[in-house]
């Protein structure tokens, strides 16, 4: 029995990680490469999507070998709560600091899930933030205010 390449898990993944990768690539361009001893803005976003092109070439390859199907429908649910999350993190990082951003990045993000349950979200926000803090803000010296208002 054959599968269709629309009906294909493993093709579509392949396909949706070398998209990802290709706009990743693409805005990627817009900046300076440098080199391996001096790096530009560029080098992280273009080897990383290059890296994903990658791996979506071997998963689409795998697809077309292994024909297995999708099983179920769509998740939309998830699919909008996890792309709020970012949009949020993004937003509240730059008005609001970085413990507020990443509060609402895990609660919304963990809603997404099958089993969403508040104490646990609450321990692993606390856990995250601590080590995003010592991390961030207090290793690498980075200038992210930990709460407050931005412009």
């Amino acid at each position: 029995m054959s599968t269709q390449l629309t009906d294909n898990k493993d093709f579509l993944a392949g396909l949706l990680f070398i998209f990802i990768g290709g706009v990743g690539l693409y805005v990627g361009m817009g900046y300076t490469f440098g080199s391996f001893d001096r790096m530009g803005p560029g080098f992280f976003p273009r080897i990383l999507s290059g890296i994903l092109i990658g791996f979506g070439v071997v998963i689409l390859l795998r697809g077309l070998r292994s024909k297995a199907k999708v099983m179920g429908r769509w998740g939309w649910l998830p699919l909008v709560l996890l792309t709020a999350a970012l949009v949020a993190f993004g937003w509240l990082m730059e008005h609001v600091g970085m413990l507020p951003a990443l509060v609402a990045l895990f609660f919304l993000s963990a809603y997404a899930g099958h089993e969403f349950k508040v104490k646990e979200v609450a321990i692993l926000t606390v856990v995250m933030c601590l080590f995003a803090t010592a991390v961030f803000v207090w290793g690498l010296g980075l200038p992210y205010p930990l709460i407050g208002f931005g412009d």
